[in-house]
C-alpha cells in the first residue's frame, strides 16, 4: 500500500521539513491542566493586517520548489506561495486535523471503489501575474515531479498513478504527458490509481500539487522564483533558502481562500540560526524580533525552566503533538528476540517514567502505549497489552525470562544513535538499560553516528536485534503510521526498509487494503485503531513516548492556532502589531 518506505523519507528532518517547517508535527495550546485552552499565546487584541513578520529558523528553507518539498498538508511557509486542490483545516486541536478544499471546490469525488478521484477547480483562481490557474497546470505541476532532476517530494503518486513507476516527467515524455491525469477542460482533473486509496484527499494537500505554468517553468532553477499561488510570493531567495523574503501578492482573491488569513504585509524568513539564538531572540523580543516566530525550533528543558518562572513568557509558549512515536524495535529473526516472551518480558521491564525524564521531562515527551499517537484523527484506540506502570514491572519481566528459558537473566545489545535529539539519544538508551537490569536483563550499548545508526536500522540485512527508533506520519491517520511498518509487502531487500519485524502477516496486509477502500475516513479511523490493537499483541516493538512540541514566540504575535495535524504554529494564522 504505502510503498513511499522505498525511498528514504530523510527521517532525520522528519520533525523539521516535513512537519515542523512544512506543516510536520499536530493540539492547541494548553492550559496548565493539559486541556486546550481558551487563550492562544502571543499579543492580546484582535489580528491586524499590515507589518512584517519574521520568522527565526535553523534549518534553511531549502529546494523551495513544490515537486522537490516533502511537505504535509502543504507545508508551512510554502503554503503561502504553494496552494494545493486540498489543504489542512487552519484550526486548533482535533479540528485542524481535516482535510479541506483549497483550489478545488471540495475534498475531491471518488468512483465506486476509489480507484478514480475527481476534482473541480474554483472560480477566479488567478496566478500572482493574474494569469487563470487552470487543470492542465496542476496536471503539469505533478508531472514535473516525476522528473529526476526535480526528485525530494512525496513519491505516494509515483507508487499510486497508473503508469507512475515508469514516467520520468515532462523534460524526456516528448509532450505525451501521464495518461492516468486526465484533464477534460480547464476546471476538471481526474486521477486514476492503481488500487482503490480512501485517502487520496490527504495526498492532494502535497505540495506537488499545486500548479505550476507550463511557459514559466525553469526547471533547477524554478524555486529562484515560482511562480505563487498563494497569498505572497517571492521576492527574495539567498543562500539556497537561508533567507527567504515574501511580499503580498495582489492577485490573491482571499474569497477564494478560507483557510489563509496573510495578516503581514511581508514574511522575513532567516534560518541557519542557532537553536538557543532563536529562543534568546524571541525571549528578549527586541526590535524586529518582538514580532517573530520561529517554524522549526522547539523549547529544551533548561529553557522551559527559566520561563516557568516568568509569566509574561510563559504566556507566549504554545504546545502542541504531532503524528509522531519514539519506540524499542525488536527484529524476530535474531535471537533471542525470536522469542516472544522475551520480546513480551522486556515491556514489561521499561520503565517510561525514566525514559520521558531522559526525553526532556514530562512538558515534552508523553508516555504512550499503543503505536498510534493518543489522536481521534489517528484512530487511537487505547490498550496497554504489557502494563508496567509507570515505573516497570521487574518482577512479571522475570517471570516471562524464565518461562523463556532464561531464569538466571541474559544479555542483551541496544543499538541507538549518539545524536543528541533525546529520542533515539544516548540519555534514552541509558534509561532503557537501567531499567531493564531490574528485570535481570544486562543492556550493552551500541551508540552509532545518526547517518550510520538511520543505515543500520533500515537495512532488512543487518537490522539490529534490538534498537530505539521512531517514526512521523505524512498526515493525520493511522495508514501512514500502520502500512509502512507491517505490511510485508513493503519488506525490502535492497534499501530502506521501514518493516524491521519483517511482519508479513495476511491478515494484516488483507486488513490494510481493505481500509484503503474506505472513503469514510472516521470508519477507517476505527479500523486502523483495532488493526493497531491486533499487531500489538505479537510485541514487535515497545511504545515508549510521543513528543511534545513547545514553541515560544515574539511579544507582538497574536494569531498562534496550533492543529493536530502540524503540532506546531500556522504560519497563515499569524499576525503581528
Amino acid at each position: 500500500m504505502f510503498r513511499h518506505s522505498r525511498t528514504s523519507r530523510r527521517l532525520a528532518a522528519v520533525t523539521v521539513s516535513l512537519v515542523l517547517a512544512g506543516g510536520a508535527a499536530a493540539c492547541g495550546p494548553k492550559g496548565s491542566d493539559g486541556k486546550s485552552s481558551g487563550d492562544a499565546p502571543g499579543a492580546s487584541g484582535q489580528p491586524r493586517k499590515g507589518g512584517t513578520l519574521t520568522v527565526l529558523n535553523n534549518e534553511p528553507q531549502s529546494d523551495f520548489d513544490p515537486a522537490r518539498l516533502y511537505t504535509s498538508g502543504g507545508g508551512n511557509v510554502p503554503s503561502l506561495v504553494f496552494r494545493t486542490l486540498t489543504t489542512r483545516n487552519r484550526e486548533d486541536g482535533a479540528a485542524g486535523a481535516k482535510v479541506v478544499p483549497d483550489l478545488a471546490t471540495d475534498t475531491g469525488k471518488a468512483n465506486a471503489d476509489a480507484t478514480e478521484w475527481t476534482y473541480t477547480l474554483k472560480d477566479g483562481l488567478t496566478y500572482e501575474d493574474g494569469t487563470p490557474i487552470t487543470t492542465a497546470d496542476i496536471k503539469y505541476g505533478i508531472e514535473r515531479s516525476f522528473a529526476a532532476e526535480l526528485s525530494g517530494g512525496a513519491p505516494y503518486l509515483r507508487d499510486w498513478l497508473v503508469g507512475g513507476d515508469t514516467y520520468q516527467g515532462p523534460y524526456k515524455d516528448g509532450g505525451k504527458g501521464l495518461d492516468s491525469i486526465v484533464v477534460p477542460d480547464a476546471k476538471t482533473i481526474t486521477f486514476k490509481l492503481r488500487k482503490p486509496e480512501g485517502e487520496f484527499p490527504f495526498v492532494a494537500t502535497q505540495t506537488q500539487f499545486a500548479p505550476v505554468p507550463k511557459a514559466k517553468d525553469t526547471g533547477v532553477t524554478y524555486e529562484e522564483h515560482p511562480v505563487s499561488s498563494g497569498p505572497y510570493k517571492v521576492v527574495k531567495n539567498e543562500g539556497d533558502g537561508e533567507h527567504l523574503v515574501l511580499e503580498r501578492n495582489d492577485h490573491w482573491d482571499p474569497k477564494t481562500d478560507e483557510e489563509r488569513k496573510a495578516y503581514p504585509d511581508t514574511i522575513d524568513v532567516r534560518s541557519g540560526l542557532d537553536a538557543a539564538v532563536i529562543n534568546q531572540r524571541l525571549s528578549t523580543s527586541s526590535g524586529a524580533d518582538a514580532a517573530a516566530i520561529t517554524t522549526d525550533t522547539n523549547l529544551g528543558p533548561a529553557e522551559l525552566a527559566q520561563i516557568g518562572s516568568d509569566k509574561s513568557l510563559a504566556a507566549r509558549v504554545g504546545t502542541g503533538h504531532f503524528g509522531y512515536i519514539n519506540y524499542l524495535a525488536f527484529n524476530p529473526k535474531v535471537a533471542p528476540f525470536d522469542n516472544p516472551k522475551v520480546r513480551q518480558a522486556i515491556a514489561y521491564a521499561v520503565n517510561r517514567t525514566s525514559v520521558i525524564n531522559a526525553a526532556g521531562g514530562s512538558a515534552l515527551a508523553e508516555p504512550a502505549t499503543t503505536f498510534l499517537p493518543e489522536r481521534e484523527a489517528f484512530g487511537y484506540a487505547a490498550y496497554d497489552h504489557f502494563p508496567a506502570g509507570k515505573t516497570g514491572d521487574p518482577a512479571k519481566a522475570k517471570q516471562l525470562l524464565a518461562e523463556a528459558g532464561f531464569k538466571d537473566g541474559l544479555t542483551i545489545t541496544l543499538t541507538h544513535s549518539t545524536a543528541q535529539n533525546r529520542q533515539t539519544s544516548p540519555e534514552v538508551a541509558t534509561a532503557v538499560q537501567q531499567a531493564l537490569a531490574a528485570a535481570g536483563i544486562t543492556v550493552k550499548l551500541e551508540g552509532l553516528e545518526n547517518n550510520a545508526f538511520n543505515e543500520k536500522r533500515w537495512d532488512a540485512k543487518n537490522t539490529p536485534g534490538f534498537f530505539l527508533s521512531r517514526w512521523g506520519a505524512d498526515w493525520p491517520s493511522g495508514a501512514p503510521f500502520l502500512a509502512p511498518i507491517f505490511d510485508g509487502r513493503q519488506i525490502v531487500t535492497n534499501g530502506s526498509n521501514y518493516n524491521h519485524a519483517q511482519l508479513n502477516d495476511p491478515a494484516v496486509n488483507a486488513e490494510i487494503d481493505e481500509i484503503a477502500k474506505l472513503t469514510d475516513l472516521s470508519a477507517a479511523g476505527k479500523r486502523w485503531g483495532a488493526l493497531d490493537r491486533k499487531i500489538g499483541e505479537q510485541a514487535l516493538d515497545v511504545p515508549l513516548f510521543h513528543p511534545v512540541y513547545k514553541r515560544l514566540v515574539g511579544k507582538d504575535v497574536k494569531g498562534v492556532v496550533i492543529s493536530d495535524w502540524t503540532g506546531v504554529l500556522d504560519i497563515s494564522q499569524v499576525s503581528v502589531k
